[in-house]
């Protein structure tokens, strides 16, 4: 037998495009982008599908999620059951929904960041809002395709009689797009459709004035300019600053505490609380004395300052910076419109809705004619059977095909006989004659309705609109708990600039470095280092003064510069953190200066083989903890000095023990660079360097801690990159 190859060979390269590729197109619509008409994600639609199927309504008893997960996972979602859960659990959450979807029995979580209890625990059923989403599913409203074993039929899109997108949101990362649009409220939508249905080009601003913002379900302030919202909801991109609820509670004797009672969207209140105790033991927040809980179902986070004197607005500023009190939703209006995902703007979100549900009214209108006129074809033949009862009855009861005969005697369909002869004896009284007469007229009466307004654009937008006014009555603010606006739009001139009246007392402190590189703040200036204690085989290596308020700069011989506050360095008598965690620090490099930046001041750097330049402390700033690259040095090469300018020449010596002293002006003021060379040599490194006034003399302390002053200097002064001469006699050892 002849075997058949099945194998081709092709290109990696085009292997692997062709897979991401249908991994993207997966990813962006059947995973993580939702559908503009209905606002719901395929795991989302397949789960309320799921249930609905399941007889879960509003109205009907709980049903174990186990039973709805596995329903879903087994019939429609071929993915982990922990994934369909953790959908169904959202759907359940009033802090992460702001219309749930599902009506949740048992532990769902909570908003300080605890799970849900396992999926046997916990009960489910839909909502309301639910039915809505689903009213008219059975009517052929919408499309239907086979489920991924092609046993049964899923919707493609939901009816959606609620504008789910827009009132709920949503947030998903496809591949290489996402989505993230934010809650609203659900009146001042509608306010917006029914103006929309009306004027259909009606500008942004217009719109702006239905729907000021988003609606968070946590609540919160919104602090935005106008402009900025307009720009947002005209382009599809933008963002929100939300900003945490608070009042402050006077107590006896002028104290004062303040009472946060709600915090931003998807801010977890335990990490908020961790991060804020965190802030006061890091001594970020000098204002702040005390943050506790005490929230039972509502939110009630309270913050003692550390003293009555101390600003309400400035501690409450300085929290907005420092911690989660204040975030920014970023929005993307990022959503599927017939199968291709697009940044839509507030208008193009409304009117897709609105023509999806214009779309489902027709499907409905025209699934309801089909219906009218198969059940007046069927009453239309039992009113011939009643006007011939005796023939028919005489028909059925002598001839052997009496359906044939029915057709040929009175004219009937096949569908009329059928059901002439499925017809009951208690059928034949008058009163079921009058009853069919009258049902005949009304179906005849309601098939002309359907036709007017299936043929009528009019006529549908009024039928959407009375929809929508249902719709708005019931979640109205004024009459429904839900339906009230939780998020407070404030609408600013310019960007905040936060205020901080407080300021921190400025104290003295001691750095200290050990030769393995941690670093430790002690209070105070500490002269007296005996006490201190080091790990094994490590010992002091620097130790300078410094204050509070400063910030210090660590250089490295990788030629690159570290910087950070004394703040956040580790106080106490311990041994504190290594340098190489605190920053990105090869293993094989040390440090070569460590001091407190002073504007102004200005260094000298070199590297071993004997290149510098000249650099102002304030270039040395990094904010990265992989640090600023500054000197420039080769593989096998070091940066080996850095030191304060002082004078206004310099001597810089060699491992030949050759000095060579020039003007510090013949070297460059840089930023970043190799810089020009400083000492000729040939095969050794630098090994001193130091800057002084030739008028004052050459300063050397010797391996005795005395200073040495060499002032015949003369015939050491040459130009940059000679080769010097050795050094005077008498002069110390220099170990660098």
């Amino acid at each position: 037998m002849k075997l058949i190859d099945q194998y081709e060979d092709i290109e990696l390269v085009d292997a692997l495009e062709e897979r991401y590729l249908a991994y993207a197109l997966t990813t962006i619509m059947d995973r993580a982008l939702p559908d503009s008409r209905d606002g719901l994600k395929p795991v989302h639609r397949r789960l309320l599908y799921a249930m609905y199927q399941l007889n879960l309504k509003p109205t009907s008893s709980f049903k174990k999620s186990a039973r709805v997960v596995g329903d879903v996972m087994g019939r429609f979602h071929p993915h982990g059951d922990q994934a369909i859960y953790d959908t169904l659990v959202r759907l359940a959450q009033d802090f992460s929904v702001r219309w749930p979807l599902i009506d949740g029995q048992g532990n769902f979580g909570n908003i300080d960041g605890d799970n849900a209890a396992a999926m046997r625990y916990t009960e489910a059923r839909l909502t309301d809002v639910s039915q809505l989403l689903l009213e008219g599913i059975e009517e052929e409203s919408v499309e239907f395709r086979s489920t991924y074993d092609e046993v049964d039929k899923e919707p493609i899109v939901l009816p959606s009689n609620f504008p789910n997108l827009l009132a709920n949101g949503s947030s998903g990362i496809a591949v290489g797009m996402a989505t993230s649009i934010p809650p609203h409220n659900v009146e001042e939508l509608c306010n917006a459709s029914l103006h929309l249905i009306k004027h259909r080009n009606a500008s942004y601003e217009k719109l702006l004035e239905y729907i000021p913002g988003p609606d968070f379900p946590t609540g919160g302030e919104i602090f935005e300019i106008k402009e900025n919202i307009l720009e947002t909801y005209k382009t599809g991109r933008g963002g929100f600053k939300i900003r945490s609820r608070w009042s402050v509670e006077n107590e006896k004797r002028g104290l004062w505490k303040i009472v946060i009672t709600e915090i931003p969207y998807q801010v977890s209140k335990g990490k908020l609380i961790e991060k804020i105790a965190q802030l006061v033991i890091d001594k970020k927040l000098p204002m702040l004395d005390d943050v506790r809980d005490e929230s039972a179902e509502d939110i009630r986070l309270i913050l003692i300052p550390k003293n009555k004197e101390i600003s309400p607005e400035s501690l409450m500023d300085s929290l907005f910076v420092l911690s989660d009190l204040e975030t920014r939703f970023s929005v993307n209006l990022n959503a599927l419109s017939n199968n291709i995902p697009i940044v839509h703007g507030l208008r193009d979100l409304l009117l897709s809705w609105l023509d999806h549900r214009k779309e489902v009214l027709l499907n409905i209108s025209n699934f309801r004619l089909d219906k009218i006129e198969e059940r007046l074809e069927v009453l239309a033949g039992l009113l011939i059977a009643y006007l011939n009862m005796d023939d028919v009855i005489k028909i059925i009861r002598e001839e052997d095909n009496p359906k044939d005969e029915l057709i040929k005697s009175f004219d009937l369909s096949d569908f009329q006989a059928e059901s002439i002869l499925n017809m009951r004896l208690r059928s034949l009284r008058k009163l079921e004659e009058i009853k069919i007469k009258n049902e005949f007229e009304e179906l005849n009466i309601n098939k002309k309705d359907l036709i007017s307004l299936i043929n009528s654009n009019d006529e549908q937008w009024l039928v959407i609109s009375d929809e929508i006014k249902v719709l708005k009555k019931k979640y109205s603010k004024d009459i429904s708990s839900l339906g009230k606006r939780r998020t407070k739009i404030n609408l600013i001139t310019e960007d905040i600039v936060y205020k901080n009246d407080y300021i921190a007392p400025i104290e003295p402190v001691s750095i200290v470095l050990s030769s393995e590189g941690w670093i430790r703040s002690l209070r105070g200036k500490v002269d007296d280092l005996g006490e201190l204690k080091f790990k094994d085989e490590d010992s002091l290596s620097v130790k300078f003064d410094a204050n509070s308020n400063d910030k210090i700069i660590i250089f490295c011989s990788n030629g690159k510069s570290y910087s950070l506050d004394v703040s956040d360095l580790p106080s106490g008598r311990g041994h504190g953190s290594p340098l190489k965690i605190l920053f990105e620090i090869e293993e094989e490099h040390n440090v070569v200066n460590i001091f407190p930046y002073k504007k102004g001041e200005r260094l000298i750097l070199s590297s071993s083989s004997g290149n510098g330049f000249i650099i102002n402390q304030e270039d040395m700033i990094s904010s990265r903890k992989s640090g600023k690259l500054i000197l420039n040095i080769k593989d096998n090469e070091k940066a080996s000095i850095c030191k304060k300018v002082l004078g206004s020449h310099m001597a810089i010596i060699g491992e030949n023990k050759k000095m060579l002293i020039f003007p510090i002006n013949d070297l460059p003021l840089m930023t970043r660079g190799k810089g020009v060379r400083l000492q000729k040599y040939k095969e050794v490194d630098v090994l001193f360097l130091q800057t002084f006034n030739p008028e004052e003399g050459l300063i050397i302390q010797d391996s005795s801690g005395r200073n040495r002053v060499f002032n015949d200097i003369d015939d050491w002064i040459g130009k940059r990159a000679q080769a010097g001469r050795l050094v005077p006699k008498g002069f110390p050892r220099i170990v660098n």
